[in-house]
């Protein structure tokens, strides 16, 4: 056996009294009494507005949240309703300017024809002035031609020719 063994089994042992903590008596009913009677006025005074101004803002945020998706909703079908009207005026708007180009297309080759009209006939009045020069400018050189013909004869020959 060891020595602390026989240090621990002669010790006198320790009887200790401690104090209760809890004194049962009359004023436990009073403290009982003063805590249910602050439960009270506390209920009163501060849970219930607590839960009154609590449920208002629960409310009002549910409200507001309603209102958002509402709002949502709303901007949502009028973007769509937005977009239908910007697609049908850009299909209008394509059909107008195809539309547009066809006329454009008309007009240019009612141009280009009339153009080609003026031209053609300017060109037929231009030949006829050109033939009518030239037929006189013909006979004027034929007649130059045979005037020189006959000097060349004469010359070549040394005498008169007869012009016929």
């Amino acid at each position: 056996m060891s020595v602390l063994s026989l240090l621990a089994d002669s010790a006198p042992p320790v009887e200790a009294h401690s104090p209760q903590l809890i004194d049962v008596d009359g004023t436990v009913f009073v403290q009982l009494g003063l805590f249910l009677l602050l439960v009270v006025i506390l209920t009163k005074l501060l849970w219930k507005p607590y839960l009154r101004v609590r449920s208002e803002r629960v409310s009002r945020v549910d409200g507001y949240r309603k209102e958002a998706q509402r709002m949502e909703v709303d901007a949502a079908a009028r973007l769509s309703k937005a977009e239908a009207e910007l697609a049908e005026a850009r299909r209008v708007g394509s059909g107008d300017r195809a539309a547009a180009r066809a006329e454009a297309r008309v007009r240019e080759q009612e141009l280009v024809a009339a153009a080609i009209a003026d031209a053609q006939r300017a060109l037929g009045t231009a030949r006829t002035k050109l033939d009518a020069v030239v037929a006189t400018e013909r006979s004027r050189i034929q007649a130059s031609a045979r005037d020189i013909g006959v000097q060349a004869a004469k010359r070549i020959l040394g005498r008169e020719v007869a012009s016929s």
